[in-house]
């Protein structure tokens, strides 16, 4: 996953509550497995409306998304992290999130940030009034920054670390345990039926 320390974009406002997984990118659209084509079908039943902000040109671009409160519940679809990161988006805030999409988001490099919702309609209101306002999200200072607008969030130790190091669990096992997966590779090669 990539390396998160400091992120400044511009902001898509969602002024919805209640959003769930399957309002992010229907099941339709997800009958495999794989992180690859999902931009496309992000939010796809609302797109059909030219007031939806994904659809309006002052938005296009935008890589921080503010949502209302409950946002992404639902089911585990992973695939509704995947379709926000692929559209291009690095962070999302909210009041609250569905529990298993912040875990995803966070295993996947999706930085989540939960923010009291007077401070999200805020947001809302600072980056409708110029769609080309920023706001940056610094992950080192745990800290959004948006005009005058400073606001502190909290964020589990393990998940930050992973995002300001850009290593998932994975690559941290692999490096962990380098020498002692090694000597097992090699100790159990032999033992491996041959084809000839």
């Amino acid at each position: 996953m990539d390396q998160l320390t400091v992120h400044t974009g511009t902001v898509m406002p969602l002024r919805r509550s209640n959003v769930d997984t399957d309002q992010i990118i229907p099941a339709r659209f997800v009958p495999y497995f794989s992180w690859q084509g999902h931009a496309n079908a992000l939010f796809a039943d609302w797109r059909d409306d030219p007031h939806f902000p994904l659809n309006l040109p002052q938005y296009q671009g935008s890589t921080v998304l503010v949502a209302g409160n409950d946002f992404a519940t639902g089911s585990s679809r992973e695939s509704a992290v995947w379709a926000l990161q692929r559209f291009g988006f690095k962070v999302v805030i909210a009041p609250r999130f569905g529990d298993i999409f912040r875990g995803n988001s966070l295993m996947r490099g999706l930085l989540t940030v939960t923010l009291p919702a007077a401070v999200v309609e805020r947001l809302w209101e600072l980056t409708e009034q110029d769609p080309f306002t920023e706001i940056t999200v610094d992950l080192e200072a745990l800290q959004v920054r948006c005009g005058d607008l400073v606001e502190p969030f909290a964020l589990d130790p393990d998940a930050r670390e992973r995002l300001l190091t850009g290593r998932d669990p994975i690559s941290t096992t692999l490096d962990a345990y380098a020498d002692d997966i090694a000597a097992y590779e090699h100790g159990r090669r032999p033992a491996l039926p041959v084809t000839r």
